[in-house]
């Protein structure tokens, strides 16, 4: 195999089971131990991890979903890939028909309003994920569709908080 070859193929990824797994094992820690455990701050270097409860967009229902994120002055954002299969995620459907969410930080809880970035705030932060996984563009490739670029924005009340 090329140089050339070896820099196009793409990254291992794990078996769709082992992820589903993992995401099942980590929302279990998360919830024996109250929250206490299973969530982390964002570094320059790495991601964290955020909780996100949406509101389902066909039962109404809360959902929530543990879900990587990096920081962008008071706001997060994360990107709404499903273990990089093709289907969009099911939060990221139901933050688009009901974008007022919660999100549960090592900090405390935050209300937020979802959107996906376009245009230079999209590459720009998409960039910045890139700084963290060198094979993020990789990975995107395995979809046939952009990968959103969801922000997580304080709502006017959590804003004047943290703010003031």
């Amino acid at each position: 195999m090329s140089v050339e070859q070896q820099k196009k193929k793409a990254p291992w990824l794990p078996p769709r089971w082992f992820i589903r797994t993992a995401w099942h094992v980590h929302r279990g820690i998360y919830r024996l131990f109250g929250g206490r455990l299973g969530l982390w701050r964002p570094r320059p270097d790495k991601w964290g991890t955020l909780r996100l409860t949406t509101t389902g967009r066909r039962t109404g229902r809360q959902r929530s979903v543990i879900v990587a994120y990096v920081e962008d002055g008071p706001r997060l954002v994360t990107l709404a890939m499903n273990g990089w299969g093709e289907a969009e995620p099911a939060w990221w459907l139901n933050l688009q028909a009901h974008p007022d969410a919660t999100v549960d930080l090592v900090g405390g809880r935050r209300q937020v309003r979802g959107r996906a970035a376009t245009g230079d705030e999209r590459t720009r932060l998409w960039a910045r994920w890139r700084q963290i996984d060198t094979n993020l563009d990789a990975y995107a490739a395995l979809r046939s569709s952009e990968t959103a670029v969801v922000i997580l924005e304080p709502t006017t009340r959590d804003a004047e908080q943290q703010t003031g």
